[in-house]
C-alpha cells in the first residue's frame, strides 16, 4: 500500500494570482481573487508526490462563522479532470515531482468574504486534512456569468481599479473639484470592507442568513448604505452640518477614505467624526470598490430633499429673500451620492446597469436610514414603485419649487420654478480628470413630451397635481449675474439684470440681498444689500442694478463652503407682480501649486513642493498642508507651519514620497489655516516601473 499523501508546503502563489485577478496594487502578501476565475495555487507533499489514480484530493472552502453547504457559506468539491463551470471546482493543472499544482475556480454567484480553504488527501484507506489559509473572494466585473459584469474594458478600469478620482462641488454655475484618494487597495482597507459587513445589524442579528446574502450585489450595497453613516448601528462616519467641528475633524479635511476606514477600524468600529454628504459618497465608493462592485462619485447640483413626498418643495422666504424655516424642505447647492453598476434579478427586465445609492443619512428606508439601489432606468421614467427608494431620488433630482414671499404688510406672494432642480448631473470622465454630465441619464429634457410624461407617471403616487406652469410668460425678467473674479479676500460685484420687454417704462422697487450660505442651503448674515423703492426701468431694454460685496462684510461669517447666496426680489408697482431670482456664488479660493522634484521611479524617494500664495489681507495661523495618494504616501501625511504667512507672500512646505506603485497616480492635497480652510490641489505623477 503506497504512503500516505502528507502536505508539506502550500503557496497561493499571490503575485501571480492577484495580478491575473485585477488586484495587484493590494500587493502579494495575500491572495485576493475573484469569483467565477481560476486561480492556481502550487502544494508540495512529502515523503512522496501525488499519484494518479492512487491519491484523491479534495478541497473545502468555508466563509463566515457558522459554515453551511445548505446556506452556500460551505463548498466541498474533489479535485476531478477538468473545472467545472457555475460551481466550486478544482482540477490537476501540472504535476512535477513532489509539487502538484491545482487551478481552482468559484461560481460567478459565489460568496464574497474571506474563505479558508482546506485539503483532504485520501489514499486507500488513509485520511488526512490540512488548513492551505485563507483568501479573499470578490466581485468580479470581468465575468460575464457575474451579477456585476461590465463589459467595457476602459469602464472597468476607472470603476473597479482606480485608486484616485474627482469629485465635483462648488455651485452649478462655478462647478469646483476634489482630488479623493479612494485607497482600496491600501493596506488594510479590504479588511475594513468586510468589517463593515461584520458590524451590519443584519449579520449581528443573523449571521447565517446575512453571510447567505452576500453574493449579491443588491443586497451588499444597500449594507454598505446604510453602515457607511452611524445613525442606526456602529458605522463608519458621523455626519455634521453645523460648522462646529471642535471635537472632531471638519469635512472639508478629508481628501481621501483610507484614513478614515483604518481610523473607523483601529478604533473598535467608534464612527470618525465628520463627513458630509461628498465624504459619505467617498468612502462608500471605496468600500464598494474594494469588494468589486463598480461605483462612482455623482454631484447632483441644486438637489431636493423632499421631505413631505409630494415632488414639490417649499420655500418661505422674507421680505429680504431669507429663508424661513416653515417646512423642512431643503435645496442644496449640490449632493454627492453614489452610483453603482450591477444587475437588478430582483425586478422586471430593464433595470440593470446603474443604481443610486446614496449613505448620507436623510431619510429611513426600511426603518434604516440608508438609501437605494434605486435603478437610474426607474428615476428616468418615474417609475415610482420600483425598490428601493426611487420616489425620494425622483425628487432629488425632478421636484418643483414653489416660492412663497411675504411682504412687509403680511401678504404671501407665490413664485414658482419647475425646472430648478438637478442641474448638471456630474461625474469624472473615464480616464481623465475631465467632469462628464450625465444628467440625461435621470431626466428627459425639460419641458419635453417625454419629460411631462415621466413626471405625470410619478405624480399618480402623490396626492399633490405638478405646478402647471404660467401659460404667458411674463414681459419683466430678472436675473442675477455675477463678476468674472470672485475670488477670497476681494471685492467684487454682483448685478440684478432686469429686462423690460414692454413698451413703456415700468416703476419697480427692487431689493436685493448676500448672505453666506452653506452647501445645503442655511444662510448667515447680511454682507451686502441694496433697497431700491423707486426704481425706473427703461421700456425694451436690459436695466443692471450692481451690488458691491466686501471681504471686510462676508470674510468672518463665510462658511468653508465658500458660497454666498444672493436673492433679488422686484415688484411691479403697475401689475403687482412679484419676481424672484436666486444665485448661489462661489467664491474661489487661491490655487494649490505641486511641483514634483526629481524623477518619478518606483520605490526611489521622491520630493514634493507645495505652495499656496495668502490672497488676504491679515496673516494665516495655523496653517498645514495634508497629502495623500494610493501608491504614493501610507495614508495621510501632515506637513504644520508654526509661523504665520503674511499677505501676499507664498507658504511653501516639501514632502518626502516614497511610491510603491508604478503608472498614474495622483497626490491630493488639502491646506487648513485659521482663515482659509478646505483648500484643495492635486498633481498626476507618472511613476515609472522598476527595471525587469
Amino acid at each position: 500500500m503506497a504512503e500516505a499523501l502528507i502536505l508539506e508546503n502550500c503557496d497561493f502563489d499571490c503575485s501571480t494570482n492577484n495580478r491575473s485577478h485585477h488586484t495587484a496594487d493590494a500587493g502579494c502578501t495575500k491572495l485576493i481573487v475573484r469569483r467565477g476565475q481560476a486561480f492556481e495555487i502550487k502544494l508540495q507533499f512529502s515523503p512522496r508526490g501525488y499519484e494518479e489514480g492512487v491519491d484523491q484530493l479534495a478541497l473545502i472552502a468555508q466563509t463566515g462563522p457558522c459554515p453551511s453547504e445548505d446556506f452556500g457559506t460551505e463548498a466541498h468539491f474533489k479535485v476531478t479532470d477538468s473545472l467545472q463551470e457555475g460551481e466550486w471546482s478544482s482540477t490537476i493543472s501540472s504535476v512535477d515531482g513532489e509539487n502538484l499544482v491545482l487551478s481552482v475556480i468559484s461560481p460567478p454567484d459565489a460568496r464574497i468574504g474571506k474563505y479558508a480553504l482546506s485539503l483532504e488527501t485520501s489514499t486507500g484507506t488513509e485520511e488526512n486534512s490540512c488548513n492551505l489559509g485563507e483568501f479573499f473572494l470578490l466581485f468580479n466585473p470581468w465575468c460575464p456569468e457575474d451579477s456585476v459584469y461590465m463589459e467595457n474594458e476602459e469602464e472597468r478600469t476607472e470603476y473597479v481599479v482606480t485608486q484616485h478620482g474627482i469629485i465635483f462641488q462648488g455651485t452649478k454655475d462655478l462647478i469646483t473639484t476634489v482630488p479623493w484618494n479612494f485607497g482600496q487597495f491600501e493596506d488594510g482597507i479590504l479588511e475594513a470592507a468586510l468589517e463593515v459587513l461584520d458590524n451590519n445589524p443584519k449579520f449581528v442579528k443573523d449571521s447565517t442568513t446575512d453571510c447567505t446574502q452576500r453574493n449579491d450585489p443588491v443586497y451588499i450595497s444597500r449594507v454598505v448604505s446604510a453602515m457607511v453613516n452611524c445613525n442606526d448601528d456602529k458605522g463608519v462616519l458621523y455626519g455634521r452640518w453645523d460648522n462646529c467641528y471642535g471635537d472632531g475633524v471638519s469635512p472639508m479635511f478629508w481628501i481621501g477614505s483610507v484614513d478614515i476606514l483604518r481610523r473607523w477600524k483601529k478604533f473598535q468600529c467608534q464612527a470618525v467624526r465628520y463627513g458630509q454628504c461628498w465624504v459619505f459618497a467617498a468612502v462608500a465608493c471605496s468600500v464598494l470598490r474594494c469588494l468589486g462592485i463598480p461605483a462612482r462619485v455623482i454631484t447632483n447640483y441644486n438637489s431636493a430633499h423632499d421631505t413631505n413626498k409630494n415632488l414639490v418643495i417649499e420655500q418661505y422666504l422674507d421680505s429680504e429673500g431669507k429663508k424661513q424655516n416653515k417646512i423642512k424642505d431643503m435645496i442644496w447647492n449640490f449632493h454627492c451620492w453614489v452610483e453603482a453598476w450591477m444587475n437588478r434579478l430582483d425586478l422586471p427586465e430593464g433595470y440593470d446597469g446603474w443604481q443610486v445609492v446614496d449613505p448620507t443619512p436623510q431619510e429611513k428606508s426600511d426603518g434604516v436610514f440608508c438609501c437605494g439601489p434605486a435603478p437610474l432606468l426607474a428615476i428616468k421614467e418615474g417609475d415610482l414603485a420600483i425598490d428601493y427608494d426611487v420616489p425620494f431620488v425622483f425628487a432629488e433630482v425632478n421636484a418643483d419649487v414653489l416660492y412663497f414671499v411675504e411682504q412687509k404688510d403680511g401678504t404671501v406672494r407665490q413664485t414658482k420654478y419647475t425646472s430648478q432642480v438637478g442641474q448638471k448631473i456630474s461625474t469624472k470622465a473615464v480616464g481623465k480628470d475631465s467632469r462628464e454630465d450625465i444628467t440625461h441619464n435621470y431626466k428627459y429634457p425639460e419641458d419635453s413630451e417625454d419629460e411631462r410624461r415621466a413626471f405625470e407617471k410619478a405624480s399618480q403616487h402623490t396626492s399633490v397635481p405638478r405646478v402647471q406652469k404660467t401659460e404667458e410668460p411674463s414681459p419683466v425678467g430678472i436675473k442675477i449675474k455675477v463678476s468674472e473674479k470672485m475670488d477670497k479676500g476681494s471685492d467684487f460685484d454682483v448685478f440684478a439684470v432686469i429686462t423690460n420687454n414692454t413698451d413703456e417704462d415700468k416703476e419697480c422697487k427692487l431689493t436685493i440681498c448676500a448672505r453666506p450660505t452653506s452647501y445645503t442651503g442655511e444662510v448667515g448674515p447680511i454682507c451686502g444689500k441694496k433697497e431700491l423703492d423707486q426704481l425706473n426701468l427703461q421700456a425694451n431694454a436690459d436695466n443692471s442694478v450692481p451690488l458691491k460685496i466686501l471681504y471686510e462684510d462676508y470674510g468672518s461669517s463665510l462658511t468653508q463652503d465658500n458660497t454666498i447666496k444672493v436673492v433679488a426680489l422686484l415688484h411691479d408697482n403697475s401689475t403687482n407682480d412679484l419676481l424672484l431670482a436666486v444665485r448661489d456664488i462661489y467664491v474661489k479660493n487661491p490655487d494649490i501649486k505641486v511641483k514634483v522634484l526629481g524623477e518619478p521611479k518606483q520605490q526611489r524617494k521622491l520630493v514634493a513642493e507645495i505652495s499656496i500664495k495668502n490672497p488676504l489681507s491679515e496673516p494665516l495661523s495655523g496653517c498645514s498642508f495634508t497629502v495623500e495618494g494610493a501608491g504614493l504616501t501610507d495614508g495621510l501625511l501632515v506637513k504644520e507651519l508654526d509661523y504665520p504667512i503674511e499677505p501676499g507672500q507664498d507658504c511653501k512646505v516639501r514632502v518626502d514620497l516614497m511610491p510603491q506603485l508604478s503608472g498614474l497616480r495622483k497626490l491630493a492635497v488639502n491646506f487648513e489655516s485659521d482663515h482659509l480652510q478646505g483648500v484643495k490641489g492635486y498633481k498626476n505623477i507618472i511613476i515609472a516601473p522598476l527595471p525587469k
